[in-house]
């Protein structure tokens, strides 16, 4: 029985992670459950489950959920605050961390499970993206395991041999990884058209269900960028040997090119729950809730070299993992800032990698050296790029 304590059981992959753990009620127990702002779901997954430990955002929402667990005469212990989160992860008496807070708010209880020891179940980017190395090193210290949850990395994690140890001497024949990328809704839009892309049209993807900063990240590719970061820390490869391709089908989520040219692939429906049963029952594989691929039935799945210029942002995003340091703390602050604006209808679509790329250009980057010099800097990188804005409105 894996005892399972979720950060952010009310966005996507939490609702998926509870999904799969509701279907083996008899490996896995939920003790702790996290949301910032839906309290009425937070409360229905707190009945249903009955966890240890539920965190919201701030007190008011702590008082609704009280409150509605209080007529069903749950126990849960409430609590509130960022600095919550953490005892989430280390007085739940987890033993499984779901990692799936979006954004920079995530780093902070991931690390803490790293720390911890626990098997960590990373489907949150920035703990990597702001902290590779601290991260990392947390992991190897604490004496966990680290499980890749985003469907690319989760399947490159499944292509790879099982003795692999990231030993930069010996790839054990792995020559390259290839990331694959749907390329978004607007792979295919005419250049001339992206001026008047709409919060909605952004946050419509053709193939797989998200929150909608991601959905937007997804639509510029800075998604695929900061996997890209991800996947160097994850697995070592120098950034060269890192690769992505468009594959609009969604089909193939990752690849892993092999010295003796062996290309090796992980295929599925485009369904976070294949992922997230993985990693929940590694190295077993139970039962996700997901269809087989009909291969018979699948129309041709093609494959292409990412447009840059369409997609800017990943381009910078290269630019800042060859950087290194804080430049990719830097990268994800300004992108977030950019994406809040964006979808609040205060950006244009397009202007998103101006202000990244503004960002970058503002603030130079020095060693990743400590969690308070990363805050600080992606405090430093959160003010610039609404100045920035700020000063494109006017």
């Amino acid at each position: 029985m894996r005892r399972v304590a979720i950060l952010g059981s009310t966005g996507s992959i939490g609702i998926n992670t509870l999904d799969v753990i509701r279907a083996h009620p008899e490996r896995f127990k939920v003790v702790a459950l996290t949301a910032n702002k839906q309290i009425d779901r937070l409360a229905e997954q707190c009945i249903e489950f009955n966890p240890t430990i539920a965190v919201v955002g701030d007190a008011a929402g702590a008082s609704r959920l009280r409150t509605a667990l209080q007529e069903k005469r749950i126990a849960t212990q409430v609590l509130c605050g960022s600095e919550s989160l953490v005892s989430a992860v280390t007085q739940s008496d987890c033993d499984t961390v779901m990692a799936a807070i979006v954004g920079a708010a995530g780093l902070v209880p991931a690390l803490a499970a790293a720390k911890s020891g626990k098997r960590v179940l990373l489907a949150n980017k920035e703990a990597l993206v702001m902290s590779g190395d601290l991260f990392m090193q947390a992991m190897q210290s604490g004496g966990g395991e680290l499980l890749p949850i985003d469907s690319e990395h989760n399947a490159i994690f499944q292509c790879l041999p099982q003795q692999f140890t990231k030993a930069p001497h010996d790839y054990l024949g792995v020559e390259e990884l290839w990331l694959t990328a749907s390329g978004g809704p607007f792979r295919d839009t005419a250049m001339s058209e992206l001026s008047s892309i709409t919060p909605d049209q952004a946050c419509a993807h053709p193939n797989w269900v998200m929150g909608r900063k991601i959905s937007v990240d997804s639509a510029t590719m800075m998604n695929k960028g900061l996997e890209v970061i991800e996947a160097f820390w994850l697995f070592g490869l120098p950034l060269e040997k890192i690769k992505v391709l468009i594959h609009p089908q969604s089909v193939v989520h990752s690849m892993v090119l092999y010295r003796d040219g062996s290309v090796i692939s992980q295929m599925g429906q485009p369904d976070m729950r294949t992922p997230i049963a993985y990693g929940l029952a590694w190295p077993e594989r139970i039962h996700a809730g997901v269809g087989p691929l009909n291969l018979t039935q699948l129309a041709a799945l093609s494959f292409a070299e990412p447009d840059l210029t369409r997609f800017p942002c990943l381009a910078l995003a290269f630019s800042a993992a060859n950087t290194g340091g804080t430049a990719p703390t830097i990268l994800n602050a300004a992108n977030e800032i950019a994406v809040a604006a964006f979808l609040d209808a205060g950006l244009p679509y397009l202007r998103i990698p101006e202000v990244v790329e503004k960002t970058l250009n503002h603030i130079s980057s020095v060693s990743a050296s400590s969690l308070e010099l990363i805050l600080d800097v992606d405090a430093k990188a959160r003010h610039v790029a609404s100045n920035i804005i700020r000063q494109m409105n006017h």
